[in-house]
């Protein structure tokens, strides 16, 4: 990468190994500028530390600092010793130093909604290579929150997977003040918190807040070839400056991430007892992946930490049971399983303390509806959602809702949604776990999914009316031979995700078009969709699973290896 850049940029290059040749340099100018604005207020390098000995060895200084094997040198040949002073090939010991732990992270509060579209986007992702740097040079790190988003969710980590999780984090509506005071309540002691808005918000932000604004003032027959960025401290005059745009088909190109380049997926290595398919499953909210193994008694769990767009190292873990797993969730720091035992449902916890010796455990699995027959069919299809709801687990098992209480005494709590008989339990067509009230329409309707706060339904599974939770409508139909085996809710919205039936390619698929998930079609199983993330794990063969973005089709982690 390094080659490649002009020798102006050469100093940025581990900053630019997210972009593509091109749009680093067409950027250069942008972010050389930028960073000198940025310089007066945000420091570049950590505080020296106090001297702690030696560091190692240096081509650079003092002479009795020089290595005893140079002072040899100089005497048995000094000409050469000249020669070695001349070209700076002399060896010295480096000095130590102890240098302060560092404090307090650098934080930028991003403004993506419709005031920022377009250069001042384009400045944003500028304003974020020229911080990262900078926090990296004082040895702390970059987070970046998006405003309006409630989650509490950073995004973070190297910019190959930072740039392109702030791009697609597009929101519809503009920001607000209480957005921002919302955004700077989760902030830790001794943040330096950024603000890159629109002058009309900032301008309504308290005294003291640092903020980034950038608005076009030249303009060509092309578009915008200049901005006016402004930084605001409070504490002192704004600093403002003009400074220069890329071209704008490069522009363009950048906005919609094309320049970026995508880090690898991250590889985690299953454990032993893990069997072809292992019928992938989440089975609550959390961000664990749950799967069968290859003896009856195991059960893998993944935990797929960060933001959703954000590939981190990963650790699957194995689970002996007393029994094949039934049904199973994580609340909290525990994994909860109910197995079965002979003909009893017995619980396995791991993690925090739930229950003591001899609580849930249910006596006799006929209690629930089960024979044996119909235990041996549950024990071969994904694991089911096991919930927690005060001091009783809930369970869906044969087309029943139940409530377990610490006595072990199952109770009837109403019939599951609308389940298609011929496949698994799926929590996504349980209209029993849709928080809120159902659309017009969708109560009577025969198919109804629901996810991430979305709902689709539909009478003859061909055309879909889809609402995401910010209630835009819209309508979704095709004619390709696919089931929709759920929803998501990404940066553009609400859409369906379907899978044909002849080849199992799986199909982004919203009213204004279809995004065809290559990398993750031709599973070998039945995926499984993340209730309210983007998030799909695809089974690819004999132990190999592909986890991955269901809206853009990215890979985040490969579980397990092709042998």
């Amino acid at each position: 990468m390094t080659s490649a850049l002009p020798s102006a940029l050469a100093p940025w290059s581990a900053s630019l190994v997210a972009l593509t040749p091109e749009l680093a340099t067409a950027l250069g100018p942008l972010l050389r500028r930028l960073d000198a604005l940025v310089a007066e207020h945000e420091p570049a390098a950590r505080a020296q530390g106090a001297p702690d000995g030696h560091g190692g060895l240096a081509r650079t200084g003092r002479p009795d600092q020089l290595l005893p094997s140079e002072w040899l040198l100089a005497d048995e040949f000094p000409d050469e010793f000249l020669r070695r002073l001349v070209d700076g090939e002399l060896l010295y010991l480096a000095p130590g130093f102890t240098f302060p732990t560092p404090t307090g992270r650098t934080v930028v509060l991003a403004d993506t909604g419709p005031d920022q579209a377009g250069a001042a986007r384009l400045v944003q992702l500028a304003a974020l290579l020229v911080l990262h740097r900078r926090a990296a040079a004082r040895g702390t790190d970059l987070r970046v929150g998006i405003l309006g988003d409630l989650s509490g969710t950073w995004l973070g980590g190297d910019p190959e997977d930072l740039l392109p999780a702030w791009l697609e984090a597009r929101r519809r509506s503009d920001p607000t003040p209480e957005d921002v005071r919302h955004a700077c309540e989760l902030l830790e002691d001794g943040d330096r918190a950024w603000v890159l808005t629109s002058e009309r918000l900032a301008a309504l932000l308290p005294a003291g807040t640092r903020a980034l604004t950038a608005r076009p003032v030249q303009w060509d027959a092309n578009g915008a070839t200049g901005v006016e960025v402004r930084i605001t401290t409070g504490t002192a005059a704004p600093t403002t400056a003009l400074l220069p745009l890329p071209a704008p088909d490069i522009a363009v190109r950048a906005l919609r991430g094309a320049g970026f380049r995508r880090a690898a997926p991250v590889q985690a290595v299953l454990p032993t007892g893990v069997r072809g398919g292992a019928m992938p499953v989440f089975t609550t909210d959390s961000r664990t992946l749950l799967a069968r193994g290859r003896d009856a008694d195991v059960l893998l769990a993944v935990h797929l930490p960060g933001s959703d767009r954000q590939a981190t190292a990963v650790r699957a873990r194995r689970h002996d049971l007393p029994g094949p797993a039934v049904a199973a969730g994580r609340n909290g720091r525990r994994l909860i399983v109910l197995c079965a035992w002979g003909r009893q449902l017995v619980p396995y916890v791991s993690g925090r303390r739930f229950c003591e010796r001899g609580e849930y455990v249910v006596r006799d699995s006929a209690a629930l509806g089960l024979d044996r027959a119909g235990l041996d069919a549950l024990l071969a299809e994904p694991v089911l959602p096991l919930l927690v709801d005060g001091r009783f687990l809930r369970l869906p098992v044969a087309g029943r809702w139940w409530r377990i209480g610490p006595d072990g005494e199952a109770q009837d709590d109403g019939p599951v949604g609308r389940q298609a008989a011929d496949l698994p339990y799926d929590r996504a067509r349980d209209a029993r776990l849709y928080e809120g009230d159902l659309p017009a329409g969708a109560a009577q309707a025969r198919h109804l999914l629901h996810g991430a706060g979305a709902v689709a339904w539909s009478k003859d599974r061909r055309t879909w009316d889809l609402v995401d939770r910010d209630g835009v409508h819209q309508l979704v139909t095709f004619r390709e031979q696919a089931d929709v085996i759920g929803l998501v809710h990404g940066a553009e919205g609400a859409a369906l995700i379907t899978a044909s039936r002849k080849d199992a390619v799986l199909r982004h698929a919203r009213a204004n078009g279809r995004r065809t998930l290559a990398r993750l079609s031709g599973g070998s199983g039945r995926p499984a969709l993340h209730p309210t993330l983007p998030l799909i794990a695809v089974p690819k063969g004999p132990d190999r699973i592909l986890v991955g973005e269901a809206d853009t089709g990215r890979i985040h982690h490969v579980i397990g290896s092709d042998h």
